[in-house]
């Protein structure tokens, strides 16, 4: 009999579960997240801060946040610091348009992944690396953002390794690519 009753009490959550999962149960009643059908990935070319062709950055929604994509081309060797921006602008030759990185709405936190004293701000991304070929591939998950508050963000790629705690932007150098995050309407 205990053994029994042992048995419906660790497995019985986890059938009553599986039930719920099936039938569509909590996860999908009530939720604000749109259906994944509804928004189309956000595709946008990167470019070099001479104006040429640096690759390209997805945008797909999933349902707690977002999955950048990011292939790069035509990079120099080496780490390079990526953020996002909060603006949707990417004017040549610096990219400066495109403002400083994206930030909690409550209280802008310092840069940082690594920043132990209030970081990071929602900008910071990890580093990518660029083959000898120039090419760089990489995903990176955002929590807390969707496709539908992107409208107006700019994926930066910086010269430098991000040592992700050097205040303002890690060490990372100057803007060498940039590209423009805006669902389409």
């Amino acid at each position: 009999m205990q053994t029994n009753l042992l048995f419906l009490l660790v497995f019985m959550p986890f059938v009553i579960g599986c039930g719920a999962m099936a039938a569509g149960g909590p996860a999908e009643a009530g939720s604000d997240h749109p259906p994944q059908a509804s928004l189309p990935p956000v595709i946008a070319p990167l470019t070099a801060s001479d104006g040429s062709a640096a690759g390209q950055v997805a945008m797909r929604q999933g349902p707690h946040g977002a999955l950048l994509i990011i292939e790069g081309e035509n990079w120099p060797q080496g780490w390079h610091g990526v953020h996002l921006h909060a603006v949707g602008s990417c004017e040549t030759p610096a990219f400066t348009s495109a403002g400083s990185h994206i930030n909690h709405p409550e209280t802008a936190r310092p840069h940082g992944l690594l920043n132990w004293d209030g970081g990071p701000d929602y900008g910071d991304l990890p580093n990518i690396y660029a083959h000898a070929d120039g090419v760089a591939r990489a995903e990176a998950y955002i929590s807390d953002i969707s496709l539908a508050q992107s409208n107006g963000l700019a994926l930066v790629v910086h010269a430098n390794a991000d040592d992700h705690q050097t205040q303002p932007i890690g060490g990372a150098g100057g803007r060498i690519a940039c590209a423009v995050l805006s669902p389409a309407h």
